[in-house]
């Protein structure tokens, strides 16, 4: 199948799907490649480069594809080792956030601040009350994954600011 965008289309920003598909394939590795780069923090292995890689896939391939990137990223962590079950709610809450925010403000702050919501406060409260207890058989306080999972995604999420700064002023954002 082929992409044919009007200009109407392409002044959207509209991106053909096959492109879609390489970057978030291109993101989803590099997430996978940085994954050694986590901190053990009791049961979580928190890992700011998800968050990183979360802020620029919800910019740059918005927040379904993200969603997408986040999921892929997460079962290849834990099918080699380098993640938990918290990876799932630790990635895919703050990715659509981001994305969402991306799309409505196109503010890099924006997109940053709702990884760190998405990861460190929803994401946080699925993986103690849910995820914890039910896959991984511990009950933990919440406060027990709020203040990593806050820690980390506002370290990936600064990152990820500075990295759509520098997409953008290589034309790949708008």
């Amino acid at each position: 199948m082929q992409f044919h965008a009007s200009p109407r289309t392409l002044a959207l920003g509209a991106i053909p799907p096959t492109r879609l598909i390489a970057y978030s394939v291109a993101l989803a590795a590099l997430a996978v490649a940085l994954s050694p780069i986590s901190i053990p923090i009791g049961i979580a292995k928190v890992s700011p480069s998800q968050h990183f890689i979360n802020v620029i896939a919800g910019a740059l391939v918005g927040p379904w594809w993200g969603l997408a990137v986040a999921l892929v990223t997460s079962l290849i962590r834990n099918a080699i080792g380098l993640g938990t079950p918290l990876a799932f709610p630790g990635s895919v809450f703050g990715v659509v956030l981001a994305g969402l925010a991306y799309r409505y403000t196109r503010n890099a702050y924006f997109t940053a601040l709702g990884e760190i919501i998405g990861t460190g406060l929803i994401g946080a409260s699925v993986g103690a009350l849910l995820v914890a207890p039910y896959l991984m058989g511990k009950d933990l306080a919440l406060t027990v994954l709020i203040l990593p999972f806050l820690l980390s995604s506002a370290a990936g999420a600064a990152l990820g600011v500075m990295g759509l700064g520098i997409l953008r002023r290589l034309g790949y954002l708008r």
